[in-house]
């Protein structure tokens, strides 16, 4: 039973790989029908749009996997004056408690996802409570005209974002510098495994799954939070024991400590 388990983990990044794929060929050949050879100058472009594609399309499936986790519980926990980090298709949206919630602001560096964002928000009639910002927490330009400044934030909410930025340890500075002293850092994450063979397997995927995938399998995003600043409870996040997972999750609610 084990030895299928540790099989049925290492195989699993297939499934997203694959429609990856596929979504990757289509926004190419868009590319080419659009700008002919020169869309291969901007690779970036390319990619950029094939992922968003790629999460628009399994945002169903996102929602109804995260439902059988704790997402739905730590979402509804933010409060105040949210800045929600990369909120992609808007896989997070419905989930949060109004009735505790002043404003949301989503900060989100792909312009991919706007139309995707906007009709939920429609949907959910949250006009007044929600802003999506195309733009990274490093821009400190636009978030500052939006009066997004150090010692503002209630709660900053990443769900499964820090394995796409591109300097987690700046990503998690701004965080806890935007933060209020007891504001809330609410994160569910995936991490490098610690058993070695599942830890190999994720090496040996990783490239593949970052060219194809966008994010990085086998970071230390646990080192990475706690290095950021001084947090009240560190002892509180949760670390699954998932040995067989290419994809083992961390998350917690961890609140900066008051100066």
């Amino acid at each position: 039973m084990s030895s299928l388990g540790r099989l049925t983990g290492i195989i699993g990044p297939y499934r997203l790989v694959w429609p990856s794929i596929k979504f990757h060929y289509e926004a190419l050949k868009e590319a080419l029908r659009n700008d002919g050879l020169a869309a291969l100058i901007h690779p970036q472009r390319i990619r950029d749009a094939a992922v968003a594609k790629l999460f628009i399309t399994t945002s169903t499936g996102f929602i109804a996997y995260e439902n059988t986790t704790i997402v739905p519980h730590l979402v509804r926990s933010a409060q105040g004056k949210i800045l929600e980090l990369g909120p992609g298709a808007g896989n997070q949206i419905h989930r949060y408690d109004l009735s505790v919630v002043d404003f949301i602001f989503g900060v989100e560096p792909s312009p991919q996802y706007g139309d995707e964002i906007e009709a939920k928000v429609k949907q959910l009639d949250l006009e007044d409570k929600y802003k999506l910002l195309v733009c990274g927490i490093e821009d400190s330009d636009m978030l500052i005209a939006e009066g997004i400044t150090d010692g503002r934030m209630d709660t900053v909410v990443s769900i499964q974002v820090l394995c796409a930025v591109g300097d987690v340890k700046g990503v998690m500075r701004a965080v806890w510098k935007l933060l209020r002293p007891g504001g809330s850092f609410v994160f569910w994450e995936h991490t490098r495994n610690k058993d070695a063979v599942t830890a190999f397997a994720q090496a040996c995927w990783n490239p593949t799954w970052s060219a194809l995938v966008g994010c990085c399998m086998n970071r230390d995003i646990l080192a990475d939070i706690l290095a950021a600043g001084e947090w009240e409870n560190p002892s509180d996040i949760e670390v699954a024991d998932d040995p067989f997972s290419c994809l083992p999750r961390i998350s917690g609610v961890l609140k900066k400590k008051a100066e």
